[in-house]
C-alpha cells in the first residue's frame, strides 16, 4: 500500500500563523489531504482555515497532542465544531466516544504511553501493539503512532509490529519524516498514511526554497 502524505501547516508544533495564504498558496497541488494543531490559531481562524481546505476539495485533520481526559474531550468537540475530517492524537477515553458520534469524526489517537510537546513515546513494543489493539476495539479508527518519537527501541521494528497487528491501513505515523530516506522507510512499511509539515517550512528539501517548493519536492518524489 501506497502511503498518503499528511500536510501539516505546523512548524515546531505550532500551527504557523499564515496558515491560510501557505494553503491558498498551494491548494492547487495534488495533496489531497492537509492538517494543522489546536494551538497556534484562534477558533475563528481554524474554522476559517478548515472552511477554506473542504472548499478546495481536502480532507482535513486535527492533530491535538493533550493528556489529560477533559483536556482530550475538548480537543475532539474543537475538531466537530470547526468541521474537520478527522481528529489525531488525544489519549483516548470512554467519553470522547458521544462527541465522536455527534460530529461523524474518524479518530486516530496516540497508542502507548505518551507525554510532552513534542510528543515522547515510551514503553515496550509488546506494551505498544497492545494498546493499539485496545484502541481499535474501542472503537477508533486507527492510531497516530509516534513511531520517530519512541525513546526505548527502533521506531521501524515498533511500527511493523503495530501494522502487522492492527492493520497498516490503520497506521498513520505522526512526525518526523523530513528526508527522503524516511520517506522510503514509510513506502516499505506501507502504513495508511504520514504526517510532514516542518521538514517543508525548514527547506529540507530544496535548500532556501518556498513552501510550495518543498512540497512539489516532496510530492514529485513519491510519484517515482
Amino acid at each position: 500500500m501506497k502511503p498518503e502524505l499528511i500536510i501539516m501547516l505546523t512548524n515546531n508544533d505550532i500551527t504557523v500563523s499564515n496558515a491560510m495564504e501557505v494553503f491558498e498558496s498551494c491548494k492547487d497541488l495534488p495533496a489531497q489531504r492537509w492538517g494543522f494543531k489546536d494551538v497556534g490559531l484562534s477558533k475563528e481562524e481554524m474554522i476559517q482555515l478548515n472552511k477554506a481546505m473542504k472548499e478546495a476539495g481536502k480532507t482535513t485533520y486535527l492533530e491535538v497532542v493533550t493528556y489529560t481526559e477533559e483536556g482530550c474531550v475538548e480537543g475532539a468537540k474543537l475538531a466537530g465544531e470547526c468541521g474537520f475530517d478527522f481528529l489525531t492524537g488525544t489519549v483516548y477515553y470512554p467519553s470522547i466516544n458521544a462527541v465522536l458520534k455527534q460530529y461523524g469524526l474518524k479518530y486516530f489517537p496516540f497508542p502507548g504511553k505518551v507525554g510532552g510537546s513534542p510528543v515522547a513515546l515510551t514503553g515496550t513494543i509488546e506494551e505498544i501493539v497492545a494498546d493499539a489493539e485496545r484502541l481499535i476495539e474501542a472503537g477508533a479508527d486507527g492510531v497516530d503512532l509516534t513511531a520517530y518519537r519512541y525513546t526505548d527501541g527502533d521506531p521501524l521494528e515498533l511500527a511493523r509490529a503495530v501494522g502487522e497487528k492492527v492493520g497498516m491501513d490503520k497506521l498513520t505515523i505522526a512526525g518526523s519524516v523530513g528526508n527522503e530516506a524516511r520517506m522510503d522507510e514509510m513506502k516499505k512499511l506501507g502504513c495508511h498514511a504520514y504526517t510532514m509539515g516542518s521538514a517543508l517550512f525548514n527547506s529540507n528539501f530544496v535548500k532556501d526554497g518556498t513552501f510550495r517548493e518543498n512540497l512539489e519536492y516532496v510530492l514529485n518524489y513519491c510519484e517515482k
